[in-house]
């Protein structure tokens, strides 16, 4: 197989994220699948358009399949007879959307150029395409990953960050991947959009660390409106309640402005601020969008690269949700 040969310049040396690897490319495409870029936005755009919700779960699908075993679009496999994927695994179940918006660009690609991009690609493509649609910034996506041929329901259990975790734990997790404490406060700013499921935080409104109280640092008038949205009764666990209650749909920096004003839907997102040095960086970005702009699409860039197969590792899958069959000669 012919690898592509990457130029490393002086940009890329001085901007770009160390983790990206040298066998990933800006220009990787630009001669097997030219259209590439504009197949991606055009699905993208049209999902959108009959589903606004979906920009944060595709843009969500991508941090899920990345922080479990890397960016290999493991996530996206059906499971099989030999093969327990990642889509039912806690975290992931009825809750992670988006795979037929995948499937139907995946499929549109492989009328163009078959069998030369990858699912793991097409997915990073979309996120990029996600923010950007929502008013969000845009940023230089090297390519070349390459698919796996495996999941692990086991894994995510293991590597998922979870909404119910403290700051410590997310932050070794973060870590784990090769990521600092700023690529945590930027990507969570990925909640400037989105829903969650109210059992998510319901234990702020009712039973805030098994106090029999609601979480006291929450705001007064957005816990009335959460109560009244997430009774304390089981039925009410699937309900959705926007991240972002003034802008759901758009993507901009209130979201920081919200943590400021004590009134983050998750706790995993509050707790930014009761450490000094995440706090900082959310004082930052709610005053100067533009930063969070410029830092997200580098965080971006630095989660799209946990992990990556290239050269002949992994395979370029045909069908999203299922490995390639093997033929014999």
């Amino acid at each position: 197989m012919e690898h592509k040969f990457c130029v490393v310049t002086l940009f890329c040396l001085l901007f770009l994220s160390p983790l990206v690897s040298c066998q990933l490319d800006y220009r990787f495409y630009d001669a097997t699948c030219p259209n590439l870029t504009r197949i991606v936005q055009s699905g993208v755009w049209s999902a959108i358009a009959n589903d606004s919700r979906i920009a944060a779960s595709l843009l969500r699908l991508h941090f899920h399949d990345c922080f479990v075993n890397g960016c290999d679009a493991s996530l996206l496999l059906d499971d099989t007879g030999s093969l327990v994927g990642e889509k039912n695994a806690p975290g992931n179940k009825n809750s992670v959307r988006g795979f037929e918006v995948i499937d139907k660009i995946k499929s549109t690609v492989e009328e163009a150029c078959p069998s030369t991009v990858s699912c793991t690609d097409i997915v990073t493509l979309v996120s990029r395409a996600a923010v950007y649609f929502s008013g969000g910034p845009y940023w230089p996506v090297p390519l070349g990953r390459r698919d796996s041929t495996t999941a692990s329901e086991n894994a995510v259990r293991e590597q998922l960050p979870s909404p119910f975790e403290p700051l410590e734990n997310i932050t070794a997790k973060f870590t784990a991947k090769g990521l600092d404490i700023k690529d945590l406060v930027v990507l969570s700013g990925a909640h400037t959009i989105g829903f969650a499921q109210c059992f998510t935080f319901k234990t702020r409104l009712f039973n805030f660390r098994e106090s029999g109280k609601p979480d006291p640092t929450l705001d007064a008038s957005l816990l009335q409106n959460l109560q009244s949205l997430c009774p304390n009764q089981a039925d009410s666990d699937t309900q959705l309640a926007p991240l972002d209650p003034v802008t759901s749909t758009k993507f901009d920096n209130i979201y920081f402005k919200n943590l400021v004003n004590n009134s983050g839907l998750l706790q995993s997102d509050q707790v930014l601020m009761g450490n000094n040095r995440t706090a900082s960086m959310v004082f930052g970005y709610s005053k100067f969008p533009f930063l969070f702009y410029r830092d997200f699409g580098a965080s971006m860039v630095n989660m799209a690269n946990i992990g990556v197969l290239t050269g002949s590792n992994g395979e370029i899958r045909k069908n999203c949700r299922a490995v390639n069959k093997k033929t014999t000669a």
